[in-house]
């Protein structure tokens, strides 16, 4: 699924315009990201959380020119789903 189909569901569920749901959603993409630049959780109850994790510096390889190159320590994105919604997930999607 992605982006637009995800407004197209919002505008059949709720009648809203197009426009108003696309600008809603770009909204909240925006807020999520700035508030996680910022060094911000963001948690969405029922939903899950938008953390950011801690990577210890580590030793990469460049293989091309084999070398050993230290990668430093950094954070990066993770979105960890709620109790709710893996339990939904779990009793509704069949393993194929």
């Amino acid at each position: 699924m992605t982006k637009a189909d995800i407004i197209n569901e919002i505008v059949n569920k709720t009648g809203i315009e197009k426009p108003s749901v696309t600008a809603t959603v770009e909204a909240l993409m925006e807020v999520i990201k700035k508030n996680m630049n910022d060094g911000e959780n963001v948690y969405l109850r029922g939903f899950g959380t938008f953390l950011l994790k801690k990577r210890a510096e580590k030793t990469g390889r460049n293989i091309t020119k084999n070398t050993t190159v230290k990668i430093p320590a950094h954070m990066i994105p993770a979105f960890k789903p709620s109790k709710e919604f893996v339990g939904a997930i779990k009793s509704k999607v069949k393993v194929k």
